[in-house]
């Protein structure tokens, strides 16, 4: 009995550790301003996601819709378009990439902070 009560005690404290980071991770960020959309690392282009709109990106290869302050992807040619299954973002620091096109779409904007962690 006294087993059963400490591996339940284990369970539910992992659970309770697995929804606090998940509040923490998902529900402080801020939500972005706009998208910036890389091709091979180079910055090729930005679009508010105040603007709705679709845009094909890396000359077809890739479909960006913006809709509602919302960023995804909807075609990709590459073969398992696992960057279209990655779904919506919107908060500062989401991505999107496609592997194969070489392609990322990352969320910037929100609150500005003045500390730099990438250099």
């Amino acid at each position: 009995m006294k087993k059963r009560f400490w591996d339940i005690l284990l369970i539910g404290g992992c659970l309770l550790m697995a929804a606090a980071l998940f509040l923490f991770s998902h529900l402080g960020r801020e939500a972005g301003a706009g998208v910036i959309v890389r091709v091979d690392g180079e910055e090729v282009t930005r679009y508010s996601l105040y603007d709705n709109g679709t845009y094909p990106l890396n000359g077809g290869t890739n479909t960006l819709v913006i809709e509602n302050g919302e960023a995804w992807l909807s075609h990709a040619n590459c073969p398992d378009e696992l960057c279209v299954k990655q779904g919506k973002v919107r908060a500062d620091g989401q991505v999107i990439t496609c592997l194969p096109n070489k392609l990322t779409v990352t969320v910037f904007g929100g609150e500005q902070n003045d500390v730099d962690l990438i250099s």
